[in-house]
Parts: structure tokens; sequence; C-alpha cells
């Protein structure tokens, strides 16, 4: 099974979840509870994932770093989006500089 694989049944399964039960359902809920909820884990994911890299205990990153994730999926199924439309994003940037890409973004 690729990242790939995992990473695309996950946004399925998320996106799924859109019109289920929120009270049998984590991401159901957190859909309810609209894009404010979605933002406020995926801060306090982040801030958890930044003490893991500062204690440098590499299993605590993995796992900070997979919630980080799992709520990032959650935001984009909010909104209709999913980890291909990521994808397709990062196979137009692949082979250019990060700092031209992002002066690039500026221009718009």
């Amino acid at each position: 099974m690729s990242t790939h694989d995992i990473l695309h049944r996950l946004s399925e399964t998320l996106a799924s979840r859109r019109n289920a039960d929120p009270e049998k359902s984590y991401t159901a809920k957190l859909f309810a509870e609209g894009p404010d909820s979605i933002l406020k884990k995926i801060g306090e994911e982040c801030a958890e994932l930044i003490m893991a890299g500062k204690e440098g205990k590499r299993l605590k990153v993995v796992w900070e770093s997979t919630d980080v994730i799992y709520h990032v999926l959650v935001l984009l199924a909010f909104y209709g989006l999913s980890i291909e439309d990521v994808s397709q994003e990062m196979r137009r940037r692949e082979g250019i500089s990060g700092i031209d890409e992002k002066a690039a973004r500026g221009q718009k």
C-alpha cells in the first residue's frame, strides 16, 4: 500500500462523513461545528507538532504530524477539496524554486 493510496482513501472517507451523525463520527462533528472548529484543531495540532519537534522525539513527531495531516484533510473535505487537489498543486510546483514560486504567487 502506497502513501498515495492511504491519503486518497482517507480523503474519500472524510468526504463520506459530511452527512454522517455527529454523535457517531468525530469527522462529522468537526464538519457540523464548521471551519472555525476545524481551524482551531489544526492550530492545536500544529502547536503539538512544534513541541514534539523541539523535544526531538521522533515517534511523537510522527504522531503529531499524522494529527496535523488528518485535520488538514478534514478542512479540505469541508470545502469540497481533496488530497488530489493538493497533489495537483505539488506537481505544478515540482522543479520550481520555492523563492520563485512564492514570488509568483505575490503577483497574482
